[in-house]
């Protein structure tokens, strides 16, 4: 095979991984029902005037699976991370004990079960974009090289068409075990 075109298909893959990468970390933000630090991996605190990630200003813990506990590194930061939490319009009511805050996290409605998974569903299709853009931009490579004979121009979109296939599939089987987890009561 020429070293241009396995150079092609190597940066295909890589653009497919990404989006599979990035997809899993979507669905990490997508709860399901149990307690997890990475519900307020988007919350943003007011500290020493920059918007700085709550993970970096206060330790997240889960004491069990309908709790979330914040123990900042300041006391002092107790209000601003009850109002940051309030602001990030989760669905979450912090409570503030003095020494960290308390949130406990509602069970799921079968209602908000459905918009999650609906969620899950449209994040499932942009990771497929992703892929199928890696296709048609390593494609659209394939076609303008000028030292690769028909045969092998072609043989290397079959191949990139078997990559993206493969791709789609982990897809799928990714959004059927997240739909499975925020559908199971």
């Amino acid at each position: 095979m020429n070293e241009e075109i396995r150079f092609i298909l190597d940066a295909a893959k890589e653009s497919m991984q990404a989006a599979i990468v990035h997809l899993e970390k979507e669905f990490i933000k997508i709860r399901a029902g149990k307690a997890s630090p990475s519900m307020l991996s988007s919350v943003k605190v007011e500290y020493y005037g920059s918007q700085t990630p709550l993970s970096q200003i206060a330790n997240i813990n889960t004491p069990d699976g309908r709790t979330l506990s914040v123990q900042p590194w300041e006391k002092s930061m107790l209000q601003e991370i009850e109002r940051a939490i309030m602001n990030a319009n989760l669905g979450f009511n912090p409570m503030n004990n003095g020494d960290f805050v308390i949130i406990n996290v509602p069970p799921l409605t079968e209602e908000r079960r459905i918009q999650l998974a609906k969620q899950a569903k449209a994040e499932a299709e942009h990771a497929k974009v992703g892929v199928r853009n890696a296709r048609q931009e390593a494609n659209k490579e394939i076609r303008d090289m000028d030292d690769a004979s028909e045969d092998a121009k072609k043989n290397a979109e079959m191949d990139i068409q078997e990559l993206t296939d493969k791709y789609i599939i982990k897809i799928d089987n990714f959004l059927a075990a997240k739909e499975a987890e925020i559908m199971k009561v």
